[in-house]
């Protein structure tokens, strides 16, 4: 996404993605209609159902910012456990209107280039040789809602773009104020003009065909109207099997057989505000007002637990009919413009990054969090990263092996369902299972700031397993008991023989 930290807030993702969905229900009449029925979804490549995926920003990674250092990193990755790599855009960045000295990477520029700062095309071909030679997957930013104001769209078709009363081209407008999002470096396009459609269309079928990347992960999908995907989406997969995600939290987006993968947007915010109330609970200053606990630091929050998780996979098991989520503890948005994974996580950061793991879904990695980077790099400057000694690299090794091997956690239906253990602590522990061809996991996490007691109650957990980090093994008998210190975890494993 273009950046400006309005555009980043909580309040303003959930408006955002209200008013589009809004937006193009005027424009897809039969919208609701696909969000009801499912549609098959087509030329998936078999390697996606245990996948895991790692965003790459490319501007920040190296002292040089090119593919060519990049490349130096991918054995590494590799061994990781990383099978998608997903680079922020790579297009020419805008230089007019742009904001700070470098520009946002989602001022698109040219559609068919790369950023010179990067490299050329041969490199970037190279690059994706090396991708592949690793065994692995690439896909690119795609920026279809907008472009930047030097892109030759704009001078040579000018009616591609929304237009105010006079004919001037505009940034794009909240539709509910009439007034702009404050992302001036970038032009709104219009998608009511089908040459344009046409021309986007080509531009990325390009990138598949002639360059041969692996899909696109699509900025401001639920901005564009679902028509135009369906269309898009029906020839793109003509190409050959792609992976395609959605930066949306709009179910048509999946339940159309558009994207594959979408964000988990809502459990994402959860997860922070289960940080934030067990920290504001934890605090000194904390105090007790009229039953809602309040932090005199920050604000009066709303408590926020354990239990919070299971209304979200409630709403989503009814929304969803197909697809997955990509789950996350960090991404580009979020370090950007709400903080790292420390700062708002604080301690727990590790135990909601093995919940993000083991849920169903695919879990995501950002730049420097295998090397515990706690910065909010710039967004529109050069902000060089200090790798250090990649100390959660074992860490998210065992998390991804164990994906890659046990069935009960792959991606979507390739993976066994989520089911639920009570723990008679349920307010603070978060228990499950999930069972596929013989394997199985159970994972009991710790998600508070103090210690607690459990004990394991149902039918569906007994048996003996390995334990993931510690490597012993455990037995899990009805009315198993123990205590957990806070934010700890265990993931317990067995695979079919």
């Amino acid at each position: 996404m273009n950046g400006s930290f309005f555009r980043y807030s909580l309040l303003s993702f959930a408006l955002f993605c209200f008013l589009f969905s809004c937006k193009e229900t005027e424009k897809t009449e039969d919208a609701t209609v696909v969000e009801e029925v499912a549609v098959e979804m087509p030329r998936l490549p078999d390697w996606q159902k245990n996948a895991t995926i790692y965003e790459v920003n490319l501007r920040h990674y190296t002292p040089e910012g090119t593919f060519n250092a990049f490349a130096s990193h991918l054995p590494r990755l590799k061994e990781m456990g990383v099978d998608i790599l997903w680079l922020m855009p790579i297009h020419p960045v805008s230089v007019a209107r742009r904001k700070g000295g470098l520009g946002s990477p989602y001022a698109v520029a040219d559609y068919l280039d790369v950023n010179p700062d990067f490299g050329t095309m041969d490199d970037f071909k190279a690059l994706l040789k090396a991708i592949h030679d690793q065994g692995m997957y690439c896909i690119i930013d795609w920026v279809p809602n907008h472009t930047g104001w030097d892109n030759p769209w704009i001078t040579a078709h000018p009616d591609w773009y929304t237009q105010d009363a006079e004919g001037n081209i505009v940034d794009p407008i909240n539709p509910e104020t009439g007034e702009s999002w404050g992302w001036t470096d970038v032009a709104d396009l219009n998608y009511d003009n089908p040459e344009m459609r046409r021309a986007m269309i080509d531009a990325m079928a390009f990138w598949v065909k002639d360059i041969g990347i692996d899909g696109f992960r699509v900025d401001v999908a639920h901005g564009v109207p679902l028509d135009f995907w369906e269309e898009c989406n029906s020839e793109l997969y003509q190409i050959k099997p792609l992976f395609m995600l959605a930066e949306s939290a709009i179910p048509d987006r999946r339940n159309s057989g558009g994207f594959v993968m979408d964000y988990g947007w809502e459990m994402h915010h959860l997860l922070n505000e289960i940080a934030k109330y067990q920290g504001a609970n934890r605090s000194e200053n904390k105090q007790l007002v009229q039953g809602n606990l309040v932090d005199t630091e920050h604000q009066q929050m709303e408590p926020k637990t354990a239990l919070d998780i299971d209304a979200i996979l409630a709403q989503n098991k009814e929304d969803y009919h197909q697809g997955y989520f990509m789950q996350f503890t960090s991404n580009h948005d979020e370090n950007a413009w709400a903080g790292t994974e420390f700062q708002r996580m604080g301690d727990g950061h590790l135990a909601f990054a093995v919940l993000t793991a083991t849920f169903d879904g695919m879990p995501l990695l950002y730049t420097g969090m295998e090397s515990a980077v706690d910065k909010q790099y710039e967004f529109f400057e050069k902000d060089e990263i200090e790798w250090g000694n990649y100390v959660y690299a074992d860490f998210y090794h065992k998390l991804f092996d164990l994906k890659h091997r046990n069935e009960a956690l792959w991606n979507g239906e390739a993976g066994g369902e989520l089911v639920k253990i009570p723990t008679g602590n349920d307010e603070n522990i978060y228990a499950f299972t999930r069972e596929k061809n013989g394997d199985k996991v159970v994972v009991i996490i710790n998600l508070s700031a103090q210690e607690q007691a459990l004990k394991l109650t149902g039918d569906n957990f007994e048996g003996t397993y390995a334990d993931l980090f510690s490597g012993e093994e455990t037995t899990l008998t009805q009315n198993w008991a123990t205590k957990m210190a806070p934010w700890s975890y265990h993931v317990l494993h067995r695979e079919k023989e």
